[in-house]
């Protein structure tokens, strides 16, 4: 198991270290525009420099809150929604068509509209987040709900479970796989809308951070910020993966121990 568990980390790691030596090979060989590909070098300066004033910082722990209250609020609305949806077959047929209607439209394509209704200050970067995140997480939790096994269905009837033993029991642990998904798609989602908005109006936050440093042509900030966003991705993806492994298995074993 060990040894598994040490080659997977190699092959995980292998790819983004060629790519970091290749860059640096570049780089060294002056095979790239310095101005348009800085080298590695200057970019972990640029990054050191950030980190010394609390710049970074700063500009992160604000884009940060800006998410996670966003998709906070998302997941909050979403999951109960798709559960309703899943019980009352009414209510979807009567949603349906709105709900795809919104779909359909880009959220960054509402960012005058939010702008207009919301102003420039958090609400209209909050509902961007909203707006960018809510139907990966609903449409993957329904689908979940939806694809319950039959079996499952069959044994919460015969037991005769009250609906919150059913919930916590049958429906959650059998949608905890999509569930998972829609939180990683949507998760993605929520910092690509939050840098449309930071990129248009905020004064801080990685999406002004990069905004300011291309028109200031820091080019080695651009990349720090863009490096650091996928990273953040990165880290939080492997979390919800970690978290997937662990909890998927465990709350098949509570529904069929129901």
């Amino acid at each position: 198991m060990r040894r598994r568990r040490y080659t997977g980390a190699v092959l995980y790691a292998a790819l983004p270290v060629a790519l970091v030596l290749l860059w640096w090979g570049l780089s060294a060989l002056k095979l790239t525009n310095p101005y348009l590909v800085p080298s590695p070098q200057k970019t972990f300066a640029a990054a050191a420099g950030l980190v010394r004033s609390g710049e970074l910082f700063r500009h992160l722990l604000v884009s940060l809150g800006r998410v996670w209250a966003g998709f906070g609020l998302s997941v909050c609305a979403a999951l109960p929604l798709a559960l309703a949806f899943h019980l009352c077959g009414a209510a979807r047929k009567i949603f349906h068509g709105v709900f795809e209607l919104l779909r359909a439209i880009p959220p960054l394509a509402m960012i005058p509209l939010l702008i207009l209704w919301f102003g420039i200050g958090e609400a209209s970067k909050l509902a961007l987040i909203v707006l960018a995140t809510f139907f990966p997480v609903f449409l993957s939790a329904l689908g979940g709900f939806d694809g319950m096994d039959g079996r499952w269905r069959e044994l919460a009837d015969s037991l005769e479970l009250p609906f919150s033993r059913r919930l916590r029991r049958v429906l959650i642990p059998a949608a905890l796989p999509q569930i998972i998904t829609g939180l990683r798609l949507g998760f993605g989602y929520a910092w690509r809308a939050l840098l449309g908005a930071e990129l248009f109006s905020s004064s801080a936050g990685l999406g002004y951070l990069i905004s300011d440093a291309g028109e200031m042509a820091r080019v080695d900030t651009v990349y720090v910020g863009i490096l650091l966003i996928g990273g953040l991705g990165l880290f939080f993806d492997t979390a919800l993966r970690i978290f997937t492994r662990r909890f998927t298995t465990a709350g098949e074993d509570r529904a069929w121990g129901a």
